[in-house]
């Protein structure tokens, strides 16, 4: 009696169940036989090697679970976060090409229109365009100058002479005045490469641009005949060695006195 009390207690701590309840748990009906008893005890002893392999149980294993799908739901949603992000973002780029491509298109428009103008008064004749080159986007295309002075074929800037580069980037750089015209413009020995023919049609140009403009036009020159179509002179004398003094001149107000006199 007493050893068959020890073998059930071994039965309840070892399966958690009632020894009356083991024949219920093993899937053996009353009616039939029992298993071999050698092949029973080989089946527990696998069973046994199985659960040893497995290790000790994780009594925190729940909570880890828990943690690490606390986890995952949070960088699941940062990846969601991020592609509506990108997608944003390429929204907003291709929003901002679409612009850019219209204004640079409408810029190009009008700088052209004045170009091919300026080019002509300067030239008296030929004519000039601005061309889009190397891609049909105008975000990503180059810019060339194609030139046609009087009497000559078209050919892009660089196989223009000395005097007639200076006289197209001079029609280029007052169309872009005329398309979005500034305070002031500071031009810097622009004459130099001229003869005097194109130094007066240079100077002609400046008076039309006053005109079209409120522009106040600063020539930095050596020529005289520049510097007799201006308003006002400035220049740098020394009168005393190593001693530098500004002198200014309006050039109307002289023309005045001289009237006078």
């Amino acid at each position: 009696m007493a050893q068959r009390q020890q073998i059930e207690r071994q039965v309840e701590e070892s399966l958690g169940i009632p020894a009356s309840r083991t024949l219920e748990a093993s899937g053996i009906r009353p009616e039939e036989a029992l298993p071999p008893e050698t092949a029973t005890e080989q089946k527990l002893e696998r069973l046994k090697a199985e659960r040893e392999r497995l290790g000790g149980v994780n009594l925190s294993a729940e909570k880890e679970a828990e943690e690490v799908q606390e986890k995952l739901d949070t960088m699941v949603a940062d990846r969601d976060d991020l592609i509506e992000a990108i997608a944003k973002l390429r929204g907003g780029i291709a929003a901002l090409n679409r612009e850019g491509r219209a204004r640079l298109s409408e810029a190009f428009g009008k700088v052209n229109a004045y170009f091919q103008e300026l080019f002509t008064t300067l030239f008296g004749g030929g004519t000039a365009e601005l061309t889009f080159v190397e891609s049909d986007d105008p975000l990503e295309a180059g810019l060339e100058i194609i030139a046609r002075p009087p009497g000559k074929k078209p050919q892009t800037m660089t196989l223009l002479s000395g005097g007639e580069q200076a006289l197209t980037a001079m029609s280029l750089i007052f169309a872009v005045f005329l398309t979005n015209p500034a305070p002031i413009c500071v031009l810097d020995e622009v004459d130099a490469p001229l003869d005097d023919a194109n130094v007066e049609r240079f100077c002609n140009l400046l008076d039309s641009m006053r005109q079209r403009t409120n522009t106040r036009f600063m020539v930095i020159t050596h020529n005289p005949i520049t510097m007799s179509r201006v308003d006002r002179l400035f220049g740098v004398t020394m009168a005393e060695r190593g001693v530098s003094q500004l002198v200014s001149v309006d050039l109307q107000t002289a023309e005045s006195f001289r009237e006078v006199v």
